[in-house]
């Protein structure tokens, strides 16, 4: 909808207080206000929306009546936002030129789909507009379908497979590019800040507005190890109306999960407070036979708190700080063999039992101006995770005195701290020309000191010929890394529905690894076998994106792209085994990708239809081999991969209070070149054989069915049923671990009575038995996927 406004509002003066940045001036500009009325079908008003303008600083909720005025807007272009609870959102673009009263009728959300928000080209718009393949979970999806872990959108999103083998550092895979190392292959944002590694990286979800999953290639605006895609996570941040959540979640297998948040201005317009409190409780699925005890208990804690301060109409600043405390009796659930996986599952014998700590902390400060041409942001994070085992932990995955693994050394050790910094600057979404475009510049360090020792027990000596007892092998790496880089991304709408958009980035990154090997007998003189020594190495990448969008009309866009992505290089650590040369570099890992698709709507809003195809070729592989006993990975660029396929999204809620949801995904990946180092030391070509985390299909299916009972109370059944599809996949390059083809049925029924609502919930109803994590070390250690759940959910919540 357009809608033309008339009324001129004095101008104003704006500032900026940058963290690194210190501007000041003033702007004289035309300046408009937005007025009008938010009513549901009926013409009631609606009180309590939310009315918004993307991409400023701008924002209200209507009175009463469903009345609202948003003042100073520049002239131009904008795209207003309305949202109300239980109405369907929707977004309309204004052409701000004289003032004029909108009269905006909101559907129920039986009768319509929502009209999302997406920030995947680091601006707020609609994802329908944007030339990739996206997927958008919103938060109402989040909520009824009980995805409580980032690992749980696995197939809900096309082409997406996360697994986890019990430390909560889940390994991402999408269209064949998976994360095999450190190095992520999929880069996942929280609110802004890049989780820059598996050390600090969030997995866990609460008061979450939207997951955005974008497929391909990203390192354009996101740069290093956004090979695969980005994963881009937004919570619910604090407005001028008062909102809020609470809600308890009780469940089998111990499990206790308790939420509690509060979103609300503190000064009207100008300073605002949210904050969100999160526990979860498990005492777990595995049994140590060993101790006949719950193996993998667990407990966290994780806060996320607010305050935004509108310095002025166009100046803002943010302040996030998160806080996650784990404590996890049984990090590494894995089973040796698979046969003994299925036969007596979720049945483990391990001896060293100990308790896993795990502190992550992440600080994050936003400063961003909305001008009338040209906007301005800085987005600076502090990030931090102290993990260590209190006692040793098991490293032989059995009931033998053979290894274990030792890594509390204070906290100078295994203490991994990381800064970013982004600058950008952009054109106004509000600025009337055909051309757009996006410029920045990001910085980062990282200080990642790692001590870890490996004890060799009084069985070690079964491990083979040669090998200690009663000592223990100490390995120092610390690791400094750091880069800077700049990207600019340019688009421009031709007319007739055509928009072209290229972009360039360019990261340069420098690594520095210090090492040290110690060898300490039980009671005897540490004695050094490796001394001291350090390396260094620099590496560089150029990503370029090139896309073009053809507009056939407002509902229907085709596209096709062509982008770059990259993976970082580095440092391999020091190894005990002699035979591994120290500190090896290896190289960054590149891909090219081509991708075609179309976005279509239906019926006003009620069907959604998106397809995809892609081909990729990743050059310079990085393949990790496990090093044993000290359980640490050395990196080579030492294949060559292909992957091709195609996707299908659909929503639908073409009748009334039902609303539909399916993907379909196709993804045959294979290494076209790919030699490694055999069991007998000798070359192999593995080529032919399929990445690993990559199931040849995925798929989705859900459907939510609302009975109303009595509209004046908003009293309602609700009933809902998702099944989802995860074909074939293997754990090992060379293909000896897999798990076949395999389905989860997940359902849940809730009654609502004035913002109260009482669910009953189970996840895989079947009780199926699947492989979700494997590695080889010299034999199948096997982690189970979740078997059946079930639990009742009691939730209250008030404001949008």
């Amino acid at each position: 909808m357009i809608y033309v406004i008339n009324r001129m509002v004095p101008m104003h003066r704006f500032c900026l207080l940058g963290l690194f940045l210190m501007l000041s001036g003033a702007a004289v500009a035309q300046q408009y206000s937005i007025g009008g009325k938010v009513s549901a079908e009926g013409g009631e008003g609606i009180a309590g929306a939310s009315v918004q303008v993307l991409n400023s600083n701008r924002a209200t909720s209507t009175d009463e009546l469903g009345n609202f005025l948003l003042e100073y807007l520049p002239a131009g272009t904008h795209v207003v936002r309305v949202s109300a609870l239980g109405y369907a959102a929707e977004n309309h673009t204004v052409v701000v030129q004289e003032n004029v009263s909108l009269d905006i009728q909101l559907a129920g959300v039986e009768n319509r789909l929502d009209e999302v928000v997406a920030t995947a080209q680091k601006m707020e718009s609609d994802p329908h507009d944007i030339p990739a393949s996206l997927s958008v979970v919103e938060g109402r999806q989040i909520e009824q379908q009980y995805i409580w872990n980032v690992m749980d959108v696995t197939a809900v999103v096309p082409n997406l497979n996360m697994a986890n083998p019990g430390d909560n550092r889940n390994v991402a895979s999408i269209r064949g590019i998976a994360t095999t190392s450190y190095n992520q292959a999929v880069a996942t944002y929280v609110d802004g800040v890049n989780q820059f590694g598996l050390d600090t990286y969030i997995p866990y979800l609460q008061d979450v507005e939207r997951i955005e999953v974008l497929r391909g290639p990203q390192g354009t605006l996101y740069g290093r190890n956004a090979m695969g895609g980005v994963i881009n996570i937004i919570t619910k941040q604090p407005t001028n109306q008062l909102s809020g959540l609470a809600e308890v979640n009780v469940g089998s297998h111990g499990q206790q999960r308790y939420l509690l948040g509060i979103r609300t201005p503190i000064v009207k317009d100008r300073l605002f407070f949210g904050a969100s409190g999160m526990y979860n409780g498990l005492n777990g699925f595995f049994t140590n036979d060993f101790d006949h005890s719950h193996y993998d208990k667990q407990q966290t804690v994780f806060g996320n708190y607010y305050l935004k301060y509108l310095i002025s109409n166009q100046w803002a600043m943010t302040l996030n700080v998160k806080h996650i405390s784990n404590r996890n009796h049984g990090a590494f659930a894995l089973i040796p063999g698979v046969d003994d996986a299925f036969g007596n599952p979720f049945h483990l014998t391990q001896n060293a039992r100990t308790k896993m700590v795990d502190e992550t902390r992440n600080v994050s400060l936003s400063i961003n101006h909305f001008g009338n041409a040209l906007n301005f942001s800085s987005h600076t994070a502090y990030q931090s995770n102290y993990r260590y085992y209190r006692d040793p932990i098991d490293g032989d995955f059995s009931f033998l005195d053979a290894v274990s693994i030792v890594n509390d050394y204070g906290k100078d050790w295994n203490h991994v701290k990381v800064f970013t910094q982004e600058f950008k600057l952009s054109s106004a979404p509000s600025h009337d020309t055909p051309l757009h475009w996006t410029a920045g510049t990001f910085l980062f360090h990282q200080d990642a000191p790692t001590k870890q020792g490996t004890y060799f027990g009084a069985d070690a000596e079964m491990m083979g010929e040669g090998t200690p007892t009663y000592a223990t092998s100490i390995l120092t790496n610390s690791a400094i890394n750091q880069g800077a880089a700049v990207f600019g991304q340019l688009g421009y709408q031709l007319g007739n529905g055509w928009e072209f958009q290229v972009g360039l980035r360019y990261d340069y990154e420098h690594a520095k690894l210090d090492a040290r090997g110690e060898f300490q007998p039980d009671g005897g003189e540490i004695m050094v076998l490796q001394p001291d020594t350090s390396a260094s190495a620099g590496f560089h990448a150029f990503t370029p994106r090139v896309s073009v969008k053809y507009a056939v009309d407002e509902a229907h866009h085709v596209y096709g792209s062509y982008t770059r992505g990259f993976r970082a290089g580095g440092l391999s650590q020091l190894s005990s085994n002699p035979d591994e040369a120290s500190l090896r570099p290896f190289d960054p890992e590149f891909s090219n990708n081509v991708e075609l698709g179309s976005k279509n709507l239906f019926l006003n809003q009620r069907l959604q239809l998106d397809v995809a195809a892609f081909y990729t070729r990743v050059n310079n592989a990085q393949v990790p081999t496990l090093i044993l006993p000290d359980a640490i990975t050395v990196t080579e660029n030492t294949g060559r991969m292909a992957s091709f396929g195609a996707e299908a999204e659909i929503a639908a809620r073409v009748v009334r209070n039902l609303t539909l949801w399916g993907s379909a995904a196709f993804t045959h990946a294979e290494y076209t070149d790919f030699n490694t180092v055999g069991a007998d030391g000798g070359n192999v070509q593995l080529k032919g054989n399929r990445p690993v985390y990559t199931p040849e299909w995925t798929g989705f299916l859900g459907a939510q069915y609302v009975v109303p009972l009595q509209t004046r109370n908003k009293q309602q059944l609700q009933f809902g049923i998702y099944g989802r599809f995860i074909g074939q996949q293997y754990f090992v390059v060379d293909n000896t671990i897999g798990q076949e083809a395999y389905s989860l049925l997940n359902a849940n029924i809730s009654y609502s009575l004035k913002g109260y609502e009482l669910s009953l919930w189970g996840q895989n109803l079947t009780d199926k038995r699947y492989i979700d994590y494997a590695y080889s070390v010299g034999f199948a250690a096997v982690h189970l996927g979740r078997p059946a759940t079930y639990g009742i959910t009691i939730r209250k919540r008030f404001g949008v």
